[in-house]
């Protein structure tokens, strides 16, 4: 080896830059080596579509990050980080003209789908804020470190008791359409949790897709969906500008190719051009599962069954972005939706359903479900005074076998890249007419864009591999390796295959940084003790 260090941490996404804050604090030496030419990973932004305008490339909203105790514990505003919020989180306007709105606070949110969808849609939505207020903040906790969560999980059991506690795993199990149901005589609510559960690959009539909505709704009620100010790479700067003062270092372009294995366990790593690495206490990896085992880790080092159940690895589906420098902010025809960072657009909770169903089926919907950001109504900072900068994603098939509204195939060249960048305007259009006058310019991003922009976001996967319940927990990213710990000593998985899964929370890295250091506490130990 002819360059060494501590620890090499592979990828310098927000997940591998939290691991090498975690260890650097520690005082271990820290290389993080990245592929690309900037760090960041999904956490990038830049001047591409206008340069007036600031454009998030990838991730936009971050509340796992502010909740995030991992990241909260860094302190990054001491590091230039600062957060902005719109004046309401989320809006889901619907095709009757109410809208339906997320605002932080219990009270904010229950008096207006109170006064615009009924008082048992309020009240519904107090009892799940109840629950959420009554298991905070040890539900996140939970969620976020590593499983089993003992210390997290046994405050939760005090808190609910043996009976609420049953109670509480069944609605843990519900689909979002039935927790809906039973909760609701309206659609508002619903829309709100339905929309927020869609972030993931989960449909509506689908476990846990109840919990992943009511998750990320409360987290923007307690929270908010805020965004750094400036764009979603001063959250990256402030990331490496705390390493670095750590001592840490950031190599840009300079790619792994292999991990070095020598009995059973990983040394260090070599580089494209041919340097390598030694690593005398870990190496952790910021990429996808798929990359690591088979890829930079040869399959001689892996034990035979993990190849098989690889093959069984999910991905979540692809993703289709469009970005746009705006000459004025959106014309919607629900009002409440022009000051909500988040707009959700579906009509109702049937066409959500179809769209869902439709996408995990290979068929492109004709009628797709947008999310879409208002980053200048976020923070002003974005784009000059009087406009917007703004974009919207949609997810679409990984393979394509039907379009149906036209013929476009998923090979995703210039012609279809722009015909359904088109279809999605005339869809945002259908909400607010006369949008589509106010673009100064666009970007387009194909799933094949985002992977060519950023190669961890296989096919434009955004999750590091599908939110469903059969890969998340001990099952992710393949049953038995559930967590950061591989097969292979001092190597730990520290990306969003691992869990917790996909979102800006670094508790993929967090986890995997802690558990290089148990393992190097045990091994001195050992040592000693001999």
């Amino acid at each position: 080896m002819t360059d060494e260090a501590d620890a090499v941490v592979i990828g310098a996404g927000p997940n591998g830059l939290v691991a090498a804050n975690i260890l650097a604090d520690r005082g271990w030496r820290v290389e993080v080596l990245e592929a690309r030419e900037a760090p960041g990973g999904a956490v990038h932004s830049d001047r591409e579509v206008h340069p007036d305008f600031v454009s998030d490339t990838f991730s936009s909203f971050h509340p796992l990050a502010v909740a995030s105790p991992a990241i909260a514990a860094l302190n990054l505003h001491e590091f230039g980080l600062r957060w902005s919020h719109a004046p309401s989180v989320l809006a889901h306007p619907l095709a009757d003209g109410r809208c339906a709105v997320l605002r932080r606070g219990v009270d904010a949110t229950a008096t207006g789908l109170a006064a615009d969808f009924g008082t048992d849609d309020g009240a519904g939505w107090r009892r799940l804020s109840a629950l959420w207020d009554r298991l905070d903040p040890h539900l996140v906790n939970a969620l976020l470190t590593p499983f089993p969560p003992i210390r997290s999980g046994m405050a939760l059991a005090a808190r609910l008791g043996p009976a609420d506690g049953l109670r509480f795993a069944r609605m843990m199990a519900l689909s979002v359409r039935r927790l809906g149901e039973e909760e609701f005589s309206d659609v508002g609510a619903t829309m709100l949790l339905a929309g927020c559960a869609l972030h993931a690959d989960l449909v509506p009539e689908a476990a846990p897709s109840a919990a992943y909505g009511w998750l990320l709704a409360m987290l923007g009620q307690q929270y908010g969906w805020p965004v750094p100010v400036g764009g979603a790479g001063t959250l990256t700067d402030a990331l490496v500008r705390r390493l670095t003062a750590k001592g840490g270092n950031v190599r840009c372009g300079t790619r792994v190719t292999s991990v070095v294995v020598r009995g059973g366990a990983a040394l260090g790593v070599r580089t494209a051009d041919g340097a390598a690495v030694r690593a005398r206490r870990a190496v952790l990896a910021d990429v996808p599962a798929p990359a690591l085992y088979g890829g930079l880790v040869s399959w001689d080092d892996l034990p035979t069954r993990l190849r098989e159940d690889l093959r069984r690895f999910a991905w979540d589906p692809g993703t289709f972005k469009v970005d746009w420098a705006l000459n004025g902010p959106i014309p919607w025809t629900a009002d409440a939706a022009s000051e909500a960072g988040t707009v959700h657009l579906s009509g109702d909770l049937a066409e959500l359903s179809d769209y869902a169903v439709q996408v995990a089926s290979g068929r492109l919907p004709a009628r797709a479900f947008l999310l879409l950001g208002q980053m200048t109504t976020t923070d002003p900072t974005r784009s000059p005074a009087g406009t917007e900068s703004a974009w919207a994603y949609t997810h679409v098939p990984r393979h394509v076998t039907e379009d149906l509204d036209g013929r476009l195939t998923g090979r995703w060249d210039l012609a279809e890249t722009e015909a359904y960048a088109d279809r999605l305007e005339a869809r945002v259009e259908s909400f607010a007419p006369g949008f589509r006058a106010r673009i100064t310019a666009r970007r387009i991003m194909s799933p094949l864009a985002l992977e060519a922009a950023n190669e961890s976001l296989v096919g434009g996967a955004l999750n590091g591999g599908s939110a469903a319940l059969h890969q998340q927990l001990v099952f992710r990213p393949v049953p038995g390796t559930g967590g950061s710990r591989t097969p292979v000593r001092r190597l730990y998985l520290a990306s969003a295959s691992a869990h917790p899964g996909g979102g800006v929370h670094g508790a993929c890295g967090a986890n995997a940084a802690r558990a290089a250091l148990r393992a190097d506490r045990l091994a001195i130990t050992r040592v000693i003790g001999c």
